[in-house]
């Protein structure tokens, strides 16, 4: 005997048109608003990213520069606070903000207070910079782990040397900044994690620099860790 069949609702696509076409015709006017209001700040963004933006940061390229002048010479105040013409690092930071060159002068602000010694302010600067660049990011996290390990805050230093290891794993800064955290770890007397981050380097970087010395530094580990 045949199975009985639930009756499946018919859906009148005619009818369904119908409605759809009569809700645009009496909310024209409304949905004419939406769309030109939707086109008036699609329009308005990229005229504010190609236009303005891209005006801000050939100033702020001229300024950066000069600033980059004095950082390179270790004129740590001038490259921060200016010369009384050009801007410093703080201004071009602060003025062209929405910049490559403002973001990139976060990082140097951060690079020059880490050299002074005024870390909380480093690691502020360095938090405010944003970089997917494969070298810098990861340089900029090592930055910062270098100084909340000066502030003696080691366990947020070994943080941010890994999260610098995991931004762009390379051959360059990741073995880098794994020795760090294997240092780190030992200076808490954490030999396992020790052992475990070099171990990571001979394993993956063992033709970088520390790569070529990682022996020395996990047999003490593993000594200490009691292996």
């Amino acid at each position: 005997m045949a199975e009985e069949t639930k009756d499946e609702p018919i859906i009148d696509v005619t009818e369904a048109y119908s409605k759809t076409e009569q809700f645009v015709v009496d909310n024209q006017k409304s949905l004419s608003i939406i769309v030109a209001a939707i086109v008036l700040m699609v329009g308005g963004f990229l005229a504010w990213k190609y236009w303005w933006v891209a005006s801000q940061e050939k100033e702020a390229q001229k300024e950066l520069y000069l600033a980059e002048t004095y950082f390179a010479k270790d004129s740590l105040a001038k490259a921060i606070d200016g010369d009384g013409i050009a801007m410093g690092l703080v201004k071009v930071a602060d003025e062209y903000g929405v910049t490559p060159s403002g973001n990139l002068a976060e990082f140097y602000l951060g690079v020059a207070y880490m050299k002074k010694g005024e870390f909380e302010k480093a690691i502020d600067h360095l938090k405010d910079f944003n970089s997917s660049d494969q070298m810098i990011g990861p340089i900029a996290l090592g930055d910062i782990g270098d100084c909340y390990v000066e502030l003696g805050k080691v366990d947020e230093g070994i943080s941010y040397y890994l999260k610098a290891v995991s931004k762009n794993k390379n051959k360059f800064t990741s073995p880098l900044f794994l020795k760090k955290a294997g240092i780190a770890y030992e200076s808490q007397k954490d030999y396992k994690n020790a052992v475990k981050v070099y171990e990571r380097i001979k394993a993956d970087y063992d033709k970088s620099s520390e790569g070529k010395e990682i022996d020395k530094y996990l047999a003490r580990a593993k000594a200490l860790a009691g292996e």
